[in-house]
């Protein structure tokens, strides 16, 4: 049985290897500093990012990070999945679709009109997941490097 529940200060260690270790999946270069800015801002009750960690059988195997954002067409507040990453050897239990569900039931109930999220072209397997759970969109993402 895997348990989604909100991050707690006592995470901070388990959290931070599946956050490298999340990193290290994406070749993103990432140092310690980085990281504790992130679990900082993950402990800030006033900060925008929330996180979420997936438990099976008392051990860390997964996490979440998501925020709301404004939706001016829509006149809305959606939520943005920024980060969702399960340790390889707990791949396939069920924890990733866990920690979505989980994404999309705070959505609910902080009344957003939808949950969004991106992910690499090839990653195939997580695309095989999320095919089941949302719709496909036909936009395409830019990004301009400040």
């Amino acid at each position: 049985m895997i348990d989604i529940r909100p991050l707690k200060s006592s995470d901070q260690a388990a959290w931070n290897d599946l956050y490298a270790s999340y990193a290290t999946f994406y070749g993103v270069s990432q140092t310690e500093q980085m990281r504790a800015k992130v679990w900082e801002w993950l402990m800030d009750p006033q900060h925008e990012v929330n996180g979420l960690i997936a438990v099976q059988n008392g051990i860390a195997v997964g996490l979440a990070h998501f925020r709301p954002f404004a939706r001016p067409l829509a006149a809305s507040t959606g939520g943005f999945l920024d980060d969702l990453f399960v340790a390889q050897d707990a791949r396939g239990l069920g924890a990733a679709a866990a920690l979505i569900r989980a994404v999309e039931a705070e959505g609910r109930a902080r009344g957003w009109s939808v949950i969004r999220w991106i992910t690499a072209q090839d990653n195939e397997r997580a695309r095989a997941l999320y095919d089941k759970l949302a719709a496909h969109t036909t936009w395409q993402t830019y990004d301009i490097k400040l």
